[in-house]
């Protein structure tokens, strides 16, 4: 038994300091702003950003609710939250860029025992740009990467050196899959907690890296 998808994004949301402002990557990421817990106010638990000019998202909207002005990065349809605001993207990049997002919940394709990071490129794959993920790894005070813990075929993304094309380096500080929490290490990942039903031998064989 391991962590589904919805598992996986309360276990990261569980993560999320209140009052804090975070941003949320592409895909399987955007799915914590379900699991927040609710705040004291109108604002709730955090303040989630979007480098495309929004600080303040809620959840997702009920169907027949969605507004098409109001999109995340992916250009899901999204809600905001009273107290919210919209901003040019140029104000979202110097905000990341200044150090004022407290946290990035990012995909990865490959983290490394150091923390370093690889989420925009596969060898020898189609290159659709880098987005804001550099900026987002390197501007954010603390990264967490989000992601499956190997590829369908069985290949490790949790490895000792990254060997997919870098997004930042020594970045990530935990990282959540679908087998447990682990955080970087160094020279391995240390196991902070693993899913319900999943023994440590499992996990083994699927890191590229020691468990410690």
């Amino acid at each position: 038994m391991t962590f589904s998808k919805e598992d996986m994004a309360r276990r990261a949301a569980a993560e999320i300091v209140e009052g804090s402002i975070v941003n949320l990557g592409i895909g399987l990421p955007t799915l914590c702003a379900d699991y927040l817990p609710a705040g004291d106010g109108d604002v709730g638990h955090a303040f989630l950003h979007s480098e495309n000019g929004l600080l303040g998202m809620g959840p997702f909207p009920y169907e027949g609710d969605e507004h098409p002005q109001l999109i995340n990065a992916g250009k899901q349809t999204v809600t905001v939250l009273p107290g919210g605001s919209t901003f040019d993207s140029a104000v979202s990049f110097a905000m990341i860029r200044g150090g004022h997002v407290d946290l990035a919940i990012l995909g990865a394709m490959q983290v490394s025992a150091a923390g370093d990071l690889a989420n925009w490129a596969v060898p020898g794959g189609r290159i659709m740009g880098i987005g804001g993920a550099m900026d987002l790894a390197t501007g954010c005070r603390r990264v967490i990467a989000l992601m499956q813990h190997a590829t369908k075929d069985g290949e490790h993304k949790l490895v000792a050196t990254c060997t997919y094309p870098l997004t930042a380096t020594r970045v990530v500080s935990r990282v959540i899959t679908e087998l447990g929490v682990f955080d970087p290490a160094g020279d391995g990942f240390r196991v902070i907690e693993l899913a319900p039903g999943v023994e440590r031998a499992q996990v083994a064989s699927l890191t590229g890296a020691p468990l410690w």
